[in-house]
């Protein structure tokens, strides 16, 4: 937190700051192409299962290369903390740092949701987003992000002393663990950070943290994604339901979450491609 300063302003300081800002990565014209697609497919899709994640516990989910698949909330307003492994190779999982460097802080329709290094190619692209009516408020928050981690019983333990196993990380690993029979360590290392689904955050104007305010999600809300890999899915519903006050402990209300799978009407159908980098790796050693 940048609030007491230390340093004298040099004596150039006006030459040093307010500089024109440059867009990082331009992705605009790769996510509209994309879009119109999706925004046609997603017309011909019928449900073939679903999956409901209990209040503060995590469940995992398979989705099909070419399949369509839902989060939404079916009783009141719950956050879901979201993590993607390929199916195939649990290595390969959701880098929530890229995707936001490449997006940025909240995901909607038509953003791609990208594997980490060495692969890094899109996992799931959203094709809906019920919520992406709220768009970013007078305090800048906005939904579904990329900012924060996940709950985890670590920073609670070193923030309050307690110990609470129900955080969202401690959800996911229990998850992991019981669809694929590895040990504890072996999970811990494979849980990333997430897609804070329907959570409402933000940062700070004046002191840049890390914020949360209730969730704008009702039931029936929902966020759609088409799976470009074979995905395996963990998704919390958090312990902070819609996170307006906590999101680490037994106070808050909380609620189910529904993950649906959906599939098209012509069978699977891989509507564009989605290839690991073909960087050389060599990374100037050879």
């Amino acid at each position: 937190m940048k609030i007491n300063k230390f340093s004298k302003k040099p004596l150039d300081a006006l030459e040093r700051t307010n500089n024109n800002l440059v867009i990082s990565y331009h992705v605009e014209k790769q996510k509209d192409n994309n879009l119109k697609v999706l925004l046609e497919e997603r017309k011909k899709i019928y449900l073939i299962n679903e999956v409901i994640i209990p209040p503060r516990d995590a469940k995992c989910f398979k989705v099909k290369a070419g399949q369509f698949f839902r989060i939404e909330c079916i009783e009141g307003s719950q956050v879901g903390d979201l993590n993607l492994f390929n199916a195939d190779n649990l290595n390969e999982k959701f880098y929530s740092g890229k995707t936001r460097a490449l997006y940025g802080t909240h995901l909607s329709v038509g953003d791609r949701m990208y594997s980490n290094f060495p692969y890094l190619r899109s996992m799931a692209t959203i094709s809906w987003d019920s919520l992406d009516w709220y768009g970013y408020d007078n305090d800048g928050a906005s939904v579904h992000d990329v900012i924060g981690t996940r709950c985890d019983p670590y920073t609670l333990k070193l923030l309050s002393g307690d110990d609470y196993h129900y955080c969202c990380h401690s959800n996911l690993l229990r998850a992991l663990i019981r669809e694929k029979g590895i040990d504890l360590n072996k999970a811990e290392n494979l849980i990333h950070d997430v897609l804070n689904v329907f959570m409402c955050t933000g940062f700070t104007n004046d002191t840049k943290q890390y914020f949360m305010k209730a969730s704008p999600s009702r039931k029936g809300d929902y966020l759609e994604f088409y799976a470009e890999t074979n995905i395996l899915g963990i998704l919390s519903a958090c312990p902070g339901g819609d996170c307006s006050e906590s999101h680490s402990s037994d106070q808050a209300a909380c609620f189910p979450l529904k993950v649906s799978i959906w599939q098209n009407k012509n069978g699977i159908k891989n509507l564009f491609t989605s290839n690991i980098s073909n960087y050389s790796k060599s990374h100037g050693l050879d």
